[in-house]
């Protein structure tokens, strides 16, 4: 009898599972925290749940996780439904804000504990482990304890223990909001970086738009327990479906405008609208930044109030009258131009905006 060979190597990358939450609900007395939530992940899919505190996307994810209940719905991952299954017959990896690491053991310990409750024989956890040192490039920190290590090097040890059991689906709940901003942007790259490589499906909850936009394929953003829009990065921000979406994601201008159903008029000039604009009218024109251009002009019906440099891009803040001060990007080469008092003219540069009833100061 011939033995087969697996072509496979022995640590082939994980495809990644599909995970579905369907219909869920879940009250606290009269705060509804999911309101009929469905949203669906590809296998080795990254989406980030954003949303305001209270909006239900941690709910959502203690959820998946089994640390909470639903109080309906489903849950389903790799097509097996979960929504009834304790926590540690789950088969997910969670990395929380708290890096929650054994004080008592190293690094390595740390990653190895989720090994050892599974029974594997001691040589195979230090390979394992050592591995993921590798992985998050800690390798050189194996031996050291929590309290030995930086915040960002304690958090990657909490994403490698997480990663170490090879979970179906990786859970990240605010894993980064513990830390100072420049650590922050460092250690989002290499979530992404290990996840990409790894190929787990993950749910990535964070209150941090800057952070959503840059590590997932797609972002959803939550509201009052329901998903408002899922979308990736791009097309949030470019084409947002609602006032809520744009004012969230990213900076938004209010602008008085009239709307003649495909397009408006805004500032003088007839700017496209999106999909799911109000059609008649007088309507409030959501504008970002960078589609404005100001320009000094001595006769402008526009007043600068302050002018910043900062580092990529300048920021000019603008009185146009009638309502809340309009934020202009602009090149950093620029900013030298525009003083407070000056007296300036605001074009829109033609990109699509949401136009929503009801013009507003």
């Amino acid at each position: 009898m011939t033995a087969t060979t697996s072509t496979e190597p022995a640590t082939a990358t994980p495809q990644g599972v599909a995970v579905e939450l369907t219909g869920l609900r879940r009250s606290y007395g009269d705060v509804h925290a999911l309101d009929d939530l469905t949203l669906r992940l590809a296998p080795g899919e990254l989406v980030a749940l954003l949303g305001p505190s209270g909006c239900g996307k941690t709910t959502a994810l203690r959820c998946l996780a089994g640390l909470e209940d639903p109080d309906e719905g489903r849950i389903e991952v790799g097509g097996q439904d979960l929504t009834r299954v304790p926590t540690n017959k789950r088969d997910l990896g969670m990395v929380f804000q708290a890096y929650s690491l054994f004080p008592h053991m190293t690094a390595r310990q740390n990653i190895e504990f989720g090994l050892q409750l599974r029974r594997q024989p001691a040589h195979q956890r230090r390979t394992r482990a050592a591995e993921m040192l590798d992985l998050v490039g800690l390798s050189a920190e194996a031996d050291r304890y929590a309290h030995q290590m930086s915040g960002g090097q304690q958090q990657r040890v909490a994403l490698a223990r997480a990663l170490a059991i090879e979970p179906q689906v990786l859970l990240l709940d605010e894993p980064l909001s513990a830390l100072d901003a420049k650590v922050r942007v460092q250690l989002r790259d290499e979530i992404r970086r290990i996840q990409l490589e790894v190929g787990t499906t993950t749910l990535f909850v964070t209150h941090d738009q800057e952070e959503a936009l840059a590590v997932a394929d797609r972002v959803g953003v939550m509201r009052s327990g329901r998903l408002e829009q899922i979308a990736t990065p791009e097309e949030l921000y470019s084409r947002p479906v609602s006032d809520f979406v744009a004012d969230f994601v990213g900076i938004t201008n209010r602008l008085v405008g009239e709307s003649h159903g495909s397009s408006a008029t805004v500032l003088g000039a007839t700017v496209a609208l999106l999909p799911g604009s109000a059609e008649r009218g007088a309507v409030t024109v959501l504008v970002r930044p960078e589609h404005l251009t100001v320009t000094p002009d001595p006769g402008g019906g526009a007043t600068v109030v302050s002018a910043s440099f900062l580092g990529a891009h300048g920021r000019v803040v603008v009185d146009a009258g009638g309502g809340a001060p309009v934020t202009v990007q602009v090149p950093s080469a620029a900013i030298a131009r525009f003083a407070p008092g000056d007296r300036v003219t605001l074009t829109p540069t033609g990109e699509a905006a949401l136009a929503v009833a009801g013009a507003r100061d």
